[in-house]
């Protein structure tokens, strides 16, 4: 597609810019996530997104959203799991009442929602999973465990994949069904310290946790749940990437000081690590840029752009120790508290990327995937 910004698009950045200067204060989590949403900043990407309280970008808008607030380091997004994953899903899977009760608070930044796919012994195997979901009436009653649940501990509503099929297996009579989280000894979150000293993932135990939402139909989960995950691209690859050039940024700093001392850019070596995810980026962005629209670059696309950024990332951390050499192992300690001292940006890049090429479908499913759905190869045996 012809990417060239124009009138409009700085226009619209200028005005992005001035509002991410005017609110950008100490407001993190859910009191951000409503900043933005009274600004009209939530859901500008979404197909009719006026209707539901937001502004209406179009895709190079959208561009010049996620850059400008990249640059701006604005905080973490509370609400990206429902703002790009859960609403896009009921624009085009939900029924009218569904997309009126729920588009509109995720809009004002006033309902945060957690994905309900992986469990202990159905991560990557997505087709695996063994929550089922019991009719209770007009209603369903849902009883298993879910693990890897990113911020499920500040949700107000959690996405779950279930089997409501009698006896079905694998794609067969799963549902994709609405939560409410607050259901005190029905739902219950319990944290998962990382090796960052975080606890961003967490484990969901549903016991009878009741359910009024079905989404696409009873036993069409798994169409919903396959169109989800080719949402998991686009304009918010093109985010994380911004992120990923600053990291890069830092690392060819620091190298730059260390000269030729230990992994520094006096090192051939590791100007040529260097070079290599310079290069490697401008890819990853070039590919980002294919995929946006509506075509979305094919059923491949979502895992060639996964297998592309989770090396990458992981490499950068590898690169980021290397040349900061012994300092990388140490941080600043709080002796009067006796605390542990905290990472810091670079130190938790290292270790967070570990998991790159495991979350979100390992660099293996994602492989099996190009194999199957874009280069006809035959499936591997069960």
């Amino acid at each position: 597609m012809d990417f060239a910004f124009g009138a409009d698009d700085d226009a619209f950045r200028s005005d992005a810019r001035e509002w991410l200067a005017a609110h950008r204060g100490d407001a993190v989590g859910r009191a951000w996530e409503r900043e933005l949403g009274g600004g009209g900043w939530i859901g500008i990407g979404w197909e009719d997104g006026g209707a539901y309280g937001s502004r209406r970008a179009g895709l190079t808008q959208q561009v010049v959203w996620a850059e400008e607030y990249a640059r701006a380091r604005a905080p973490a997004r509370a609400g990206h799991i429902g703002e790009n994953l859960l609403a896009p899903t009921l624009i085009a899977y939900g029924s009218d009442a569904q997309r009126q009760r729920f588009l509109p608070a995720i809009a004002r930044g006033e309902e945060l929602w957690c994905q309900g796919y992986s469990e202990p012994g159905a991560g990557s195997d997505l087709a695996g999973v063994r929550t089922v979901a019991v009719r209770d009436g007009d209603a369903y009653r849902v009883t298993g465990q879910k693990i890897w649940t990113s911020l499920a501990q500040d949700a107000d509503w959690c996405f779950v994949l279930a089997r409501t099929g009698a006896h079905t297996v694998r794609h067969r009579g799963l549902s994709f069904l609405l939560v409410p989280m607050d259901q005190p000894g029905r739902v219950e979150v319990r944290p998962i310290r990382q090796m960052t000293g975080t606890s961003e993932f967490n484990e969901v135990f549903f016991d009878g946790a009741l359910a009024r939402d079905v989404v696409g139909g009873e036993g069409n989960g798994w169409r919903v749940a396959m169109g989800l995950l080719a949402l998991e691209r686009g304009v918010s690859t093109l985010v994380q990437q911004i992120g990923f050039a600053e990291e890069l940024r830092e690392v060819v700093r620091l190298a730059v000081e260390a000269g030729e001392w230990g992994g520094g850019a006096g090192d051939p070596v590791v100007r040529a690590r260097l070079v290599r995810l310079w290069a490697e980026l401008h890819t990853m962005r070039a590919n980002a840029l294919r995929t946006l629209g509506t075509s979305g670059g094919g059923p491949g696309a979502p895992s060639v752009a996964k297998l592309l950024w989770g090396g990458w990332h992981q490499r950068l951390g590898e690169l980021a120790v290397q040349v900061r050499g012994a300092a990388a192992t140490v941080g600043p300690y709080d002796w009067d508290e006796e605390r542990p001292y905290e990472l810091d940006p670079l130190q938790k890049l290292f270790l967070f990327s570990r998991a790159d090429t495991i979350y979100g479908g390992s660099d293996e499913i994602q492989r099996n995937i190009i194999a199957e759905r874009v280069l006809g190869l035959p499936r591997e045996s069960a």
